[in-house]
């Protein structure tokens, strides 16, 4: 096996501050105005629809929800008339939340049955829908929830980070989506749509700052470029210092949390006689501090953090970065053939990155140890993908008919090569290299489907469709330089998957009345063999070298509900009940007393529980969102046993009887990790107009989540707290809410939870984001 690029080999010079302005702001910040001109020259200038209308003086108009649309059956359709559980976050939603600078991780809780959070920080979010996820770290790993970002799937977890800017919506999909979606969609689809050109010439510009020198950009300009031409170019740029310091004098770090981020966007409309074609190039480049963690902040025999615990201080005595870049491209073409609509959508994507830290999270080392900063070894990582690449292509048909029957079909491609680097490092000889394993991947998946509907009655419509998908994996993974107590050098380990699967969905809505629809929906997913090859901390003993499978998983989900409008569309209800089953499902046991990751499958993996969706104007100017969800998870396999944590937990399994697997517990009944049972949020808008064209708002959302296990056993340590995070915004517009500048906070009430943790070492946790409060002031043209 060839070695891997001099690059990626963990041996740059590091710096503690490396915060500069990224050449790609400043080249958008300095087309952005040119662009601006074009546009005007082309197309008379017109305004964007305000912010928050003015008040009609003459007469009086009660305020009524405007109709949402979504694509979650591919085409636009009323979110009331789809028969699956559906949550959309509105543009102003998006633009409160991520206030300050926020990461993806920012939209968890903001839809029922949603949670995001990561080991890695802004690098790598993993995603969970009714408590079906996945938290393996590594980063070849799959997961449940396909994230799809203008129609292209975002298949490895370093894509799925992109920032959130200038979208037209963000769409919630719960339970399985495999007939139109396919792709590793057993629990969900999260799905993003930019805002796009247009012949009419607008835009946006915001800038803000706050506490720990944060500073942000955010903007977009589009227009006509020709009249057959328009196009629209979005940009992003967010800088935060560190804001905890590190104690440990002569560190490599001085300090951590800070950040570095730019992104951008750019697309170009064609609109012809019978034809569409939307052109789009993003990219996006991160540098900052990985994931912190935190020796022994936990207290032993509780959840609670240490006393004495202050997040604005560690000691750490590991190097510590994270380094992204990613971008990538894609082609929507539309034909207008008659009766039919012919679609094409081809997409690229690559990602590079290397993230490095400091993985016991202490400086000193004891046994056993007990306060803060001490860890019982030292335990320095870096992961790095020198070489990406994911190619998508898909060709679909639909039918136009006037009749009562329509149908849509096509085929689908995907194909990934994926390079990783997992290094080891010998944090008391000055951080040297100890380790270094590579593995790769080659990811070749095709499938052809179809899906149809059928308006039974003037109040009935029926659904269904089919899709058939095969797979194919060809992974090997050496060993080039060994870590203390892993696998040897050798390699290369191998293993071939080849699985084919048919997966099916079958729905109904019935119209109760104009007002009132109610659905059911049986639907089934799947996830292709998953492999994984951490080899610098697999067991020397394993057989081919530690590198481990997991097979399919397979799930049926039965769900039902209502959606209305009440009040004369003053009040807007969505409520679900759902119940599901995965045969096989794929788990990672991760840490644990051998450090070691492996896959697993479980016998079988219920969930039940509810989802509700409501929005409504208590008055002309208080408009008041909540969603509330019941998840109800549990692990049915009762032999299924996992190593429990190495650092001091209090493990609260049973043993596991088989002596062939000493020290290990059984986990049958036990939730899935990182699965609430509860997730709430509400926010609440209350607007006074203030003379001609003003308004003075107040703007304020929160968000619960309760208690969770970061792992697959249960102890008393490793069991998040219940966490709520409130935010609040106050703000002025004017000119029709063309004009607008705003106090914000974020997590106002400052805090503090473990949100997750590492157990084959210490009581080692990474906590939530703190208070951040800033101000922004927005132009819209």
């Amino acid at each position: 096996m060839s070695q891997p690029h001099a690059t990626h080999s963990c041996v740059r010079p590091f710096r503690a501050r490396r915060y500069t302005w990224q050449p790609l702001a400043l080249a958008i910040a300095a087309l952005l105005p040119a662009m601006n001109a074009l546009a005007q020259e082309d197309a008379a200038p017109a305004q964007t629809p305000p912010a928050a209308p003015a008040q009609d003086t003459t007469e009086h108009k009660a305020a009524t929800l405007d109709t949402v649309e979504v694509t979650a059956q591919r085409k636009v359709e009323n979110v009331q008339d789809v028969p699956i559980s559906i949550s959309t976050v509105s543009s102003e939603k998006l633009d409160v939340a991520f206030s300050g600078a926020a990461d993806v991780r920012a939209l968890a809780g903001r839809a029922p049955s949603l949670n995001i959070e990561s080991s890695y920080g802004r690098a790598f979010p993993r995603f969970y829908i009714r408590g079906l996820g996945n938290t393996d770290f590594d980063l070849n790993a799959s997961q449940p929830v396909s994230l799809i970002y203008d129609e292209v799937v975002q298949e490895s977890p370093l894509l799925k980070g992109f920032p959130v800017f200038d979208l037209e919506r963000v769409e919630v999909l719960r339970g399985p989506q495999g007939t139109l979606f396919g792709r590793n969609t057993p629990a969900g689809v999260v799905k993003f749509e930019s805002a796009k050109p247009s012949q009419e010439f607008n835009g946006y510009t915001k800038v803000g700052a706050g506490t720990d020198g944060l500073f942000t950009f955010e903007g977009a300009v589009g227009g006509a470029l020709t009249d057959r031409w328009s196009a629209r170019v979005s940009a992003l740029y967010q800088r935060r210092e560190d804001w905890v310091d590190n104690t440990l004098p002569g560190a490599p770090n001085d300090g951590f949390e800070g950040f570095d981020e730019a992104a951008a966007r750019v697309q170009f409309l064609y609109e012809g006689d019978g034809f569409e074609g939307l052109f789009n190039l993003h990219k996006r480049n991160m540098n900052g501090t990985a994931r912190l963690f935190r020796a022994n902040i936990i207290e032993k025999g509780t959840n609670d953090l240490v006393p004495g615990f202050d997040k604005d201080k560690v000691s750490t005595d590991g190097v510590n970065f994270s380094d992204l870049e990613t971008w990538g491209g894609s082609a929507r073409l539309r034909w207008e053939l008659g009766d039919y609509n012919l679609y094409s959508i081809t997409g690229y994507e690559s990602a590079e990155s290397l993230n490095r830290g400091d993985i016991d999270g202490g400086s000193v080392y004891v046994f056993p140890p007990t306060q803060l900063g001490e860890a019982l070894f030292p335990s320095e990582t870096a992961d790095g993908l020198p070489d990406h690449k994911q190619i998508t292509q898909e060709f679909r048909v639909e039918s136009n008919y006037g009749g009562a029957f329509n149908w849509q079909g096509g085929l689908f491609y995907f194909k990934e090569d994926v390079t990783i680097n997992n290094f080891n490092y010998d944090t008391l000889a000055f951080s040297a290299q100890a380790g270094h394993a590579v593995q790769k991947q080659k990811n070749e998946a095709w499938a052809v489907f179809v899906s149809g509907e059928y308006q039974a009655t003037d109040k009935l419509k029926l659904r269904g469709g089919v899709r058939y998908t095969q797979d194919k994996k060809d992974f090997s993974a050496s060993v080039l330089q060994p870590a203390p107590f892993g696998a040897p050098a050798g390699g290369p380990y191998s293993v071939h998957t080849d699985v084919d699967n048919v997966s099916w969905d079958a729905s109904g809505v019935y119209a109760i009345n104009d007002n009132v629809n109610v659905f059911a929906r049986v639907a089934t997913g799947f996830r292709a063999p998953s492999v994984q090859g951490r080899l610098l901390f697999a067991n020397p003993l394993a057989p081919n070298g530690g590198v481990s499978q997991a097979d399919s998983e397979k799930v049926i989900s039965y769900e039902a509900g209502v959606k209305a409008d009440l009040w004369d569309k003053r009040a807007r209800l969505g409520f679900t009940v759902f119940r599901y089953d995965v045969d096989g499902q794929q788990l990672i046991a991760v840490g644990g007393a051998s450090n070691t990751a492996e896959l697993l499958n479980a016998d079988k993996t219920i969930g039940q529980g509810f989802e509700l969706d409501l929005e409504a104007y208590l008055t002309d100017n208080l408009l008041v969102t909540l969603g509330s969800s019941y998840n109800d998870t549990e692990i049915k396999d009762r032999d299924l046993a996992v190593a429990p944590c190495g650092g001091g937990c209090t493990v609260t399994d049973p043993a596991n009887p088989d002596p062939a697997r000493p020290g290990t517990v059984l986990i049958n009944g036990n939730p899935l990790p990182q699965a609430p049972k509860w997730v709430h949020n509400l926010t609440a808008r209350w607007g006074l107009p203030v003379g001609d064209g003003g308004e003075f708002f107040v703007y304020t959302d929160w968000s619960y989540r309760s208690a969770v296990n970061f792992f697959l056993y249960e102890s008393k340590e490793f069991r998040s707290k219940t966490i709520v995070e409130g935010g609040l915004r106050v703000g002025y517009n004017w000119n029709y809410g063309d004009y607008e500048v705003a106090l914000y906070g974020r997590n106002i009430t400052d805090t503090t939870r473990v949100v997750g943790a590492i157990d084959f070492n210490n009581l080692t946790g990474f906590i939530n984001e703190p208070r951040t409060i800033g101000v922004e002031f927005t132009a819209r043209f």
